[in-house]
């Protein structure tokens, strides 16, 4: 059964639609950025049009970008940044592979061992039967505490993850979140959980894109563009 199409009611093309949320989700751009790019393209739009496109088409993005994943490594890299969300500081919890690969991300309000937990069951859940053999963290110790309940709970005899609790280890999900946030400067605030949620969610699924963590992706921006096409292809 075919899916359903999500550009159904818009008034403008798919292909404007999908390019106003890829610049959007991949440049370090405004709203009123993109508006003015697609100005200079004789293509009138406001604000508050690009921002709905940006939160129903980026998680849209994420959910047609998963079958194509390349499968993540087992050894992981965990470390928590923050962002602000309605004017407050939030915590933005991520994990990526020994390649630099997204495995997971999670946004919440504070920063103790329930949301370590939280966020560590979300990320093994979702690969299933590829969990992680090693988890590099800072030295917090609520991912020390988490670990161990997670590897009693598969087996009490046996730790099947092991912890490496090594800062200077983990410099790589440092830098990625350096990146992410050269991404995150340049914009506003996000209003609440639920619209930095959306839009983190397409962020990150185009950095995944980008970096070729999925297949069938040619090389190059003109490959990222012909491939985000072929993900809506069936919902001409």
């Amino acid at each position: 059964m075919p899916r359903r199409t999500p550009f159904k009611h818009h008034r403008f093309p798919r292909n404007i639609i999908l390019c106003a949320v890829r610049w959007y989700l991949r440049y370090p751009l405004s709203y009123q950025d993109v508006v003015d790019l697609l100005a200079e393209r004789c293509v009138k739009v406001d604000r508050s049009t690009v921002y709905r496109w940006v939160q129903k088409f980026g998680p849209e993005l994420t959910k047609r970008t998963e079958r194509h994943l390349r499968r993540a490594s087992v050894d992981w890299h965990v470390d928590e940044s923050y962002i602000r969300v309605g004017g407050k500081w939030r915590y933005l919890w991520r994990a990526i592979d020994a390649n630099g690969q997204m495995v997971d991300f999670r946004l919440t309000a504070r920063r103790d061992a329930k949301a370590a937990n939280a966020f560590l069951e979300k990320a093994i859940e979702r690969v299933r039967l590829h969990r992680p053999v090693t988890i590099c963290t800072d030295k917090a110790h609520a991912y020390r505490l988490v670990i161990r309940e997670i590897n009693h709970r598969y087996d009490p005899h046996f730790d099947s993850i092991r912890h490496i609790d090594r800062k200077w280890r983990n410099n790589l999900i440092e830098s990625d979140h350096a990146a992410m946030k050269r991404l995150l400067e340049y914009r506003q605030s996000f209003r609440s959980l639920r619209t930095a949620k959306a839009t983190l969610s397409g962020i990150e699924t185009i950095r995944t894109i980008k970096r070729v963590h999925v297949y069938d992706k040619q090389p190059g921006v003109h490959g990222e563009i012909a491939f985000i096409a072929g993900l809506f292809e069936a919902a001409a």
